[in-house]
């Protein structure tokens, strides 16, 4: 099990044209019903169970994110809505119709602590990194000189 990477040549004009990054590689979708599927087969409640529950929790969060509350989902992470604006002059310039733009999800997960008191977020606790292969590069063969 491990994140996979493809690296690629940054094109922006900027400083840092010709260089190379790494990108994550996603190679499909998972669905609910997926997720319902696996989670069936290791523990005891069943597919329509889960999918009832999650279906009545998106319903609960969205009611709860509506009226200014943070959902927070324990092992998981906080969920809470943001505003994006345009300023105003003066205070009394500031309305909702003409500066508020749009409303938006924000999503911080969880954080562990590792032995080294460093933050890590629980969905990247332990994990792994892997070169997606084959793809389009070619690279030099590693030697004592260019690694």
């Amino acid at each position: 099990m491990a994140v996979k990477y493809k690296i690629y040549q940054s094109k922006r004009n900027d400083r840092f044209k010709g260089r190379w990054y790494a990108r994550a590689v996603h190679e499909g979708t998972v669905t609910t019903d997926d997720l319902a599927d696996i989670m069936q087969d290791n523990c005891t409640v069943k597919r329509s169970d889960i999918l009832a529950v999650i279906s009545e929790l998106v319903e609960v969060m969205r009611t709860q994110l509506q009226n200014s509350m943070r959902v927070k989902l324990d092992r998981f992470g906080t969920f809470k809505l943001g505003i994006s604006t345009t300023s105003a002059e003066k205070a009394k310039d500031f309305t909702p119709g003409a500066n508020i733009k749009g409303i938006h999800v924000l999503f911080q997960p969880e954080l562990k602590i590792d032995a080294k008191g460093n933050r890590i977020q629980s969905f990247i606790y332990g994990a792994k990194v892997q070169e997606a292969l084959p793809y389009d590069i070619e690279k030099e063969p590693e030697t004592e000189e260019n690694v």
